[in-house]
């Protein structure tokens, strides 16, 4: 009766009768959120919505899954694989965040991980040869479907390596693709730690390469590290997904194939929130999670009078209301005529009402410290362009201004102002900011330009030693927003 029902499905909806369907599931830039926060996410919801499939899967991760909580933090990324072994996890690919505790660290995740660790473009420095624990891609049998995935690592790690070498991903890709190939693979999956956000008109990312020039090549692309949510986009035919960060989601593609010819017949991705009132979590999982919770950073060091958002309040503001509280907490400590702060650096929001350590981590998980240089005008504005695409990257204490973008996402009609007077070109500020963009982290290329000795300690505090002094005056009330704004 069963088998009669599903033929009279397929001939109703017009899918041949031997068509196969595999599921991918896929999650990325999970950055140590083991436990669920407001009611939504966590490893335990996750095995949850895994319970529930009943078509054969992959559980596949886009990378930076080793630094981002205490518990990542302390242990060195450890935790998350440990807890990514329990969830059974087939592949991964490298984030930059993998590189946080250096070479060391990263050698040290390889050797736990159970699952297959693939990036195509990262090979040992010294034989040019995949390292021990690293594959450029894996075949997998899914239910008799042969699914290839293909690694790519990003190219810039947090901490720089000196044993391992990151090449251009889309080469080292069609490399891949040439041996892949050969096995006859039925679904070819692209697990890459970038984002199709990075693709533009008129400024083209090799994301969107990957629809462009190697579509019937390639299905499906799963990225990530621009915690960005695109589901079903299309680049000339093939599919690209992405589900945020923080596992807070985790996207469902399924895949429909002949079982005959093994042409793939259609892929959609979906969405799927971890909200634990829908999902429930995994009883096993859940336990196991709370086995590696760090237990000593959840006294409470402060209050919020409000909740400080991560996103922005009105349309047209580019800036939010935690990552202006940064920037303002880096004047406090540091008082300059301009305080920067990179809005990646800032991982989430507050909540309303009592404020632990663990959130202040949570918030902003780096070591790095803050630093003083002295600027000109014309250095000013060149860091704030460069710092509003592909997005809003930067955010001030001192300096407001407005713009607007083209239709090839070019900046114009900027304009800044800098303590309420317009910017000048020839004249010298200071400016104060963190170590990790003074040093050209990603979003502070240019401080590389100025001359040795112009960068300078501001003092040995942590950023997140700065932000947790910002509460010893009293309940913290969101600054204003409003300091970035697209016309």
């Amino acid at each position: 009766m069963r088998k009669y029902i599903a033929v009279l499905a397929c001939v109703l909806l017009g899918m041949p009768l031997f068509a196969k369907t595999i599921v991918l599931y896929h999650t990325s830039d999970t950055h140590g959120f083991f436990y669920p926060e407001n009611g939504q996410g966590g490893a335990a919801a996750l095995a949850a919505v895994l319970d529930k499939e009943t078509e054969p899967y992959l559980l596949l991760d886009g990378g930076d899954f080793a630094e981002g909580t205490v518990e990542t933090q302390r242990s060195k990324g450890l935790k998350a694989v440990k807890l990514m072994n329990r969830l059974h996890y087939d592949a991964a690919t490298v984030g930059n965040h993998e590189f946080a505790f250096q070479d060391d660290g990263f050698d040290a995740l390889l050797k736990q991980a159970d699952f297959a660790v693939l990036a195509a473009n990262l090979k040992d420095a010294q034989t040019n040869q995949y390292p021990k624990g690293v594959l450029p891609y894996k075949i997998f049998k899914v239910d008799g479907v042969k699914v290839a995935v293909i690694g790519l690592a990003n190219q810039n790690p947090t901490k720089k390596t000196k044993k391992y070498t990151l090449s251009k991903p889309f080469p080292a890709l069609k490399q891949a693709l040439d041996e892949v190939e050969k096995q006859h693979p039925q679904v070819v999956v692209v697990l890459a730690h970038d984002s199709l956000a990075d693709d533009r008109p008129g400024q083209p990312f090799y994301m969107g390469d990957i629809g462009r020039q190697l579509s019937g090549r390639v299905d499906v692309v799963l990225g990530g590290h621009a915690h960005k949510i695109f589901q079903n986009e299309r680049r000339g035919g093939v599919l690209f997904a992405e589900g945020g960060s923080n596992f807070q989601n985790v996207t469902k593609v399924t895949v429909e194939t002949d079982d005959k010819t093994g042409q793939v017949l259609a892929s959609r991705s979906e969405l799927i929130a971890l909200d634990v009132a829908q999902t429930g979590e995994n009883a096993k999982v859940k336990k196991y999670a709370e086995k590696l919770r760090e237990k000593d950073v959840d006294e409470v060091i402060g209050q919020t009078a409000a909740a400080l958002d991560k996103s922005t309040p009105m349309p047209g503001q580019k800036d939010s209301a935690v990552d202006d509280w940064v920037a303002d907490a880096t004047c406090r400590y540091a008082p300059a005529d301009v305080c920067i702060h990179n809005t990646g650096g800032a991982r989430v929001g507050l909540p309303k009402g009592n404020i632990t350590r663990r959130d202040i981590i949570s918030l902003y998980p780096f070591d790095n410290t803050v630093v003083t240089a002295q600027v000109s005008g014309e250095f000013l504005k060149k860091l704030v362009a460069g710092g509003l695409v592909p997005w809003n990257r930067l955010a001030y204490a001192g300096l407001s201004m407005t713009y607007r973008k083209t239709k090839n996402g070019k900046i114009k009609d900027l304009q800044i102002w800098v303590r309420g007077e317009r910017l000048q070109a020839d004249k010298q500020y200071t400016v104060s900011v963190n170590s990790y963009v003074a040093g050209g982290g990603s979003e502070g290329k240019l401080f590389k330009t100025l001359p040795a000795g112009a960068v300078q300690p501001a003092g040995t505090k942590t950023m997140r030693q700065v932000l947790e002094d910002d509460f010893k005056t009293g309940a913290l009330v969101p600054p204003t927003t409003g300091r970035i704004i697209e016309k």
